[in-house]
C-alpha cells in the first residue's frame, strides 16, 4: 500500500520540482477523505525529501476551525464546506508567504485538532528550492485556488467517501463534496487528477490542467 502511494506520488508531481526557482512551490493535495489526502501529501513529501528537496510539510488537520465554530451548524453540509476548514488562514499564514513576492516564513501549524487549542509555533523560513506541501479539502474554492501552484485532485466515488469516512463526518462530508465538484469542478483546473477508489492501488487518470 506505501508503495502505491509512493507511486501516486511520483506521478502526481512528475519532474516538476526540478529547476525549482528560489521561491517556494505549492503543492496541494485535494480531496473529500481528509486521511487519503494526508497519506498521498505525505508519500510527495517523502520522495521530495529523497531527492534533497526541501519541503514544506502542512497539513489540513492542523488548519481546522475552532471546534465550536465547526458543529455550531450540525450536519449541514454547507457549514461543513465553508466553515471546516480555516482556508483564510491556510493562505494567510502559508500559502501567501511561500507565494511571488512573499516573505518565505511560513507557520507549520495552526490549533491542535485533538484539544482545540492554538499552536505556538514560530514561523519557519523556507530555503531556496522549497516545495510546500499541503493537503486539505475544498481546495479549488475561488478564496485559495489561486495560491496554489500545483494541485492534486483525488477522484473519489462517493460509495468509496461513505466506507473511508468516520460516521461524524459521513453525511456532511459526502454531501459538501458533491456540491463542490458541482460548483467548482475542481477536476477540470487540477494539474493532476487522481483515482482514489482504493488507496494502495492510485491511477493517475489526467492532467488537465
Amino acid at each position: 500500500m506505501q508503495a502505491g502511494r509512493r507511486a501516486a506520488g511520483r506521478q502526481a508531481l512528475g519532474d516538476r520540482e526540478q529547476g525549482t526557482p528560489a521561491g517556494a512551490v505549492r503543492l496541494a493535495v485535494d480531496g473529500p477523505v481528509p486521511q487519503d489526502g494526508a497519506d498521498l501529501a505525505d508519500a510527495v513529501a517523502d520522495v521530495l525529501a529523497r531527492r534533497a528537496v526541501p519541503v514544506a510539510r502542512v497539513r489540513g488537520e492542523h488548519f481546522l476551525r475552532a471546534r465550536s465554530i465547526r458543529l455550531e451548524h450540525g450536519e449541514d453540509p454547507d457549514a461543513y464546506a465553508e466553515l471546516w476548514y480555516d482556508l483564510s488562514a491556510l493562505r494567510r499564514e502559508v500559502l501567501d508567504p511561500l507565494g511571488p513576492g512573499g516573505s518565505q516564513r511560513w507557520l507549520p501549524r495552526l490549533r491542535d485538532p485533538v484539544t482545540d487549542r492554538p499552536f505556538r509555533d514560530a514561523a519557519q523560513l523556507a530555503p531556496a528550492g522549497t516545495v510546500a506541501v499541503v493537503d486539505a479539502t475544498f481546495l479549488a474554492r475561488w478564496e485559495i485556488a489561486d495560491a496554489v501552484d500545483l494541485r492534486v485532485h483525488l477522484d473519489v466515488s462517493a460509495a468509496a467517501q461513505s466506507r473511508r469516512l468516520p460516521d461524524p463526518l459521513r453525511s456532511r462530508a459526502t454531501q459538501a463534496w458533491a456540491r463542490y465538484l458541482e460548483d467548482f469542478d475542481p477536476a477540470s483546473s487540477a494539474t493532476v487528477v487522481v483515482r482514489y477508489e482504493r488507496p494502495g492501488h492510485p491511477a493517475v487518470t489526467g492532467s488537465p490542467a
